[in-house]
């Protein structure tokens, strides 16, 4: 268990766009943030994403999932190796397969695995029992994000949007002290993956640059339209998704119309995510690598009934919130403390993931 005081932890996040590992320290207590250390970044190789790839949708005792496992190890432990002075250490994996209320929730690589290599404690599969108690084991980053809006010093509610492969959201209200009654998180919706998807289909490029070709199009608005319409957006969140979000079906358009109508459909379901919000936000800030994309940042703006930043706007370092996240969560299972509740997960109590790994 970790003793009082401030720790220097090291995150580590390999998310759904599959683009390599992020890895941040972030100085905490499980509580309160004490202030950002180095960070830096691996990306994946050209054959190591193909084994990824191949292994999305596989579970535990799969050959492709045993593959996946040893590339996410040796990424994490060839970028984690040039961190000093770590206390402890978040991983969070690569997710292969998301099944709550079916199958569970899978992971690849092994928390031990890099306990082992790296020398210090590792805290890994911090889905997992928020699965086993009903919840959907997703969005994780809601109490860090909690934690943030204390430490830029909010006052009003605000919502994180984090644009990865999924696009996701949390609603916090800073005045209230325990993040467990503060936050309503959710998915809303695709984010980058159908883009970056129909990019690398259609030209072999790994993204939009800046949102470049989405800027030369129109978006399809009968697609756009029948998007709206699904069952999921009128869900009561909590609620999550994997990376196969719901997206329109854009082969039959242009590229520039088809990235166009991506862009606008990941902004649609920004913008229905207000309807669940508990009171408007002041402000919405936004991290993850869509962040990047100008036009999809203008489509957001342009359907949010708040100002809409990057969060570079408040200080923060929108490449490595999730990061930080793992370490922040890293310290509250070795504390003892939840890491999602119902408003976050919709597990049906308070419940602290993730297994303590020795070295």
């Amino acid at each position: 268990m970790l003793k009082g005081g401030m720790h220097r932890i090291l995150g580590t996040m390999s998310g759904t766009s599959l683009d390599g590992v992020d890895a941040a320290v972030l100085m905490t207590d499980g509580v309160e943030i004490g202030g950002f250390g180095e960070t830096a970044f691996r990306p994946f190789s050209d054959d190591e994403r193909d084994v990824l790839r191949a292994a999305l949708g596989t579970w535990p005792g799969s050959p492709l999932a045993e593959a996946a496992g040893e590339v996410v190890e040796l990424a994490h432990a060839q970028l984690c190796a040039g961190f000093l002075g770590i206390d402890l250490m978040g991983f969070h994996g690569q997710t292969l397969a998301h099944e709550p209320g079916g199958r569970g929730t899978h992971q690849a690589g092994s928390g031990q695995v890099l306990a082992q290599a790296l020398g210090w404690p590792v805290v890994s599969d911090f889905r997992s029992a928020d699965v086993r108690l009903g919840g959907q084991g997703a969005p994780l980053a809601p109490f860090y994000h909690h934690a943030l809006a204390r430490f830029i010093g909010a006052t009003d509610p605000l919502v994180f949007l984090n644009l990865g492969g999924v696009a996701n959201v949390t609603w916090v209200d800073p005045g209230i002290p325990k993040p467990e009654h503060a936050c309503l998180a959710f998915d809303c919706g695709p984010g980058n993956a159908p883009m970056d998807d129909a990019m690398r289909a259609r030209s072999g490029a790994r993204r939009d640059e800046g949102g470049a070709l989405a800027a030369r199009g129109n978006p399809d608005t009968g697609l756009l339209e029948a998007f709206s319409q699904h069952e999921f957006f009128r869900r009561i969140p909590p609620k999550s998704l994997d990376r196969a979000a719901p997206a329109p079906d854009v082969r039959g358009l242009s590229d520039a119309d088809a990235l166009a109508t991506l862009a606008a459909a990941t902004a649609t379901g920004v913008a229905l995510a207000f309807e669940h919000f508990p009171r408007p936000p002041a402000q919405m800030l936004v991290c993850g690598g869509g962040r990047h994309n100008k036009t999809l940042m203008a489509m957001i703006a342009a359907g949010s009934d708040c100002p809409v930043s990057p969060v570079e706007a408040a200080g923060l370092d929108g490449d490595m919130i999730e990061a930080q996240a793992f370490a922040y969560l890293a310290a509250r299972v070795a504390r003892g403390l939840p890491t999602s509740a119902p408003s976050t997960t919709g597990v049906a109590a308070p419940v602290g993931g993730g297994e303590l790994n020795a070295p």
